[in-house]
């Protein structure tokens, strides 16, 4: 949920939130993967093209706003002043840990993403924090944010037509194979009630899947990669996506689409 707040009905948000900033350069990150960053001795923030990483201070913190599937971005003038807020939730929003530590959040509306890269890039003082509550989980300092978010979008913008879309591409056959040859689908579930929120069907026989957004890990993702099916019998789908053109991997062979 998006709100500008009005000026006149402002309140003081505690003298914590200047004591308490993060107090470091924002930095830019070009090709093949753009991202606008700002480091501390125990936190970082991390923009991307489509999606934002957080590392709190804390795992408990991480594990805490993905347990609640929720967090609030609230944007400062100064150190009290609160004239912007969104509310990340299970309904407008995707969050997971990744990498074993950061918070990965992947808004389901791209101007939602937008309205948040605007907020950090005008105003001074990001607080993230419980939802509905007044504790921060980290609060960053948004000086130098503008120029650095400049730099992305334009960046991001440029590779758009290469680079893989905010949703994995649905509704696609793959063909292919060795001696054996497949047809393989599958679909990402809107309204799944588990990890399993995937389905997967090679040759007609269908299966559940868990998607892994961050299967590379540590590693850089394999360019044109969109997103990983852990299928239920440990078979690994790897989705790929340039342009007009979508594969996937299955062992060791390629699937081209074929519809």
């Amino acid at each position: 949920m998006r709100n500008i707040l009005n000026a006149a009905i402002l309140a003081p948000f505690g003298g914590i939130l200047v004591a308490s900033a993060a107090l470091a350069d924002w930095t830019y990150s070009g090709p093949p993967y753009p991202n606008a960053t700002i480091q501390t001795n125990d936190m970082s923030l991390e923009l991307q093209c489509d999606r934002i990483r957080f590392a709190p201070a804390g795992y408990e913190d991480s594990q805490d706003i993905v347990q609640k599937n929720g967090v609030s971005f609230r944007f400062l003038v100064n150190g009290s002043q609160e004239v912007a807020a969104f509310q990340m939730g299970r309904e407008n929003s995707f969050v997971q840990i990744v990498d074993n530590y950061p918070v990965e959040i992947q808004f389901s509306d791209e101007a939602d993403y937008a309205f948040v890269l605007d907020q950090i890039a005008a105003n001074a003082t990001l607080n993230l924090s419980m939802v509905d509550q007044d504790v921060s989980y980290g609060i960053f300092d948004l000086k130098g944010s503008g120029a650095a978010i400049q730099s992305l979008r334009a960046e991001c913008s440029a590779l758009d037509q290469t680079s893989a879309p905010m949703e994995a591409p649905e509704g696609v056959v793959y063909c292919g194979g060795g001696g054996i040859k497949r047809q393989i689908e599958f679909v990402i579930l809107d309204d799944a009630s588990d990890e399993w929120d995937a389905r997967v069907t090679v040759n007609g026989e269908t299966q559940r899947a868990m998607t892994s957004y961050s299967y590379f890990g540590n590693s850089e993702p394999v360019k044109d990669f969109v997103v990983a099916l852990l299928a239920e019998d440990r078979g690994e789908f790897l989705i790929f996506r340039n342009q007009s053109a979508n594969w996937l991997e299955f062992g060791d062979y390629q699937y081209d689409q074929c519809n």
